[in-house]
């Protein structure tokens, strides 16, 4: 199994979205989400170039995870339960979904306890309010951050949001503008143990209008790896 061609176009639609934006290709990531496929076809995802590979569900990510030795970095996408942090931290580099004190609290004792000198992290902001999805309303983002200086493990990057599913993508902008608006108004900001870089926000149905908005991340499964 190749992912070659896909993934070139998906590359191109990348570098053409950051021209609209007067950025660099560069400066978005691509982060593959492997929820879809095994390990044989997650492989071939890492033969075709893929170097940032994602999970949302542990039971689902762990034996696969544990079976692919290849240099590349596992982000952990979806909810994370207090009672899944000692499986996760061995084998994710990046957790996407740091949304509460409580799981704050509980990544920090296990990385001391595992001997994981830092964990890097992403706070999910809920921009659209919908109560379907998790994260941190805007207004609470910056009293999250200041709870987090007790937690010297714990390194923030940047946040992340998932938009609406809708028909026309054009209808996610503003989600991914408010958030690009709320990184920036904290950047100036002297957290301990954060540095806010990072926008993780797009998937296949609207990474193109994430990546104009401001994307650093895409997080793209079906566009890849489905048929």
């Amino acid at each position: 199994m190749d992912y070659t061609a896909k993934i070139n176009v998906v590359r191109q639609r990348i570098v053409h979205a950051c021209e609209r934006a007067g950025r660099h290709a560069d400066e978005v990531k691509l982060v593959a989400v492997t929820k879809y496929i095994g390990v044989e076809e997650t492989r071939a995802l890492i033969r075709s170039g893929i170097t940032d590979l994602a999970e949302n569900r542990v039971q689902v990510a762990l034996p696969k995870v544990k079976e692919i030795h290849e240099n590349v970095c596992w982000h952990f996408i979806g909810h994370l339960q207090t009672n899944k942090v000692k499986d996760v931290l061995p084998y994710f580099q990046m957790i996407h979904s740091l949304d509460r004190f409580s799981l704050a609290k509980e990544i920090d004792q296990r990385a001391k306890k595992m001997g994981i000198e830092t964990v890097s992290c992403l706070v999910q902001v809920n921009v659209s309010g919908e109560a379907t999805k998790g994260g941190l309303k805007p207004d609470e983002v910056r009293p999250f951050l200041e709870s987090l200086a007790e937690f010297s493990s714990i390194r923030v990057h940047g946040l992340m949001t998932m938009a609406p599913r809708v028909e026309n993508p054009e209808e996610t902008r503003p989600v991914f503008r408010r958030l690009k608006e709320l990184r920036d108004s904290l950047q100036h900001i002297d957290f301990p143990y954060v540095e806010m870089r990072e926008l993780s926000m797009g998937m296949s149905e609207d990474f193109e209008v994430a990546i104009e908005e401001g994307a650093t991340m895409v997080r793209l499964g079906s566009v890849l790896v489905k048929p």
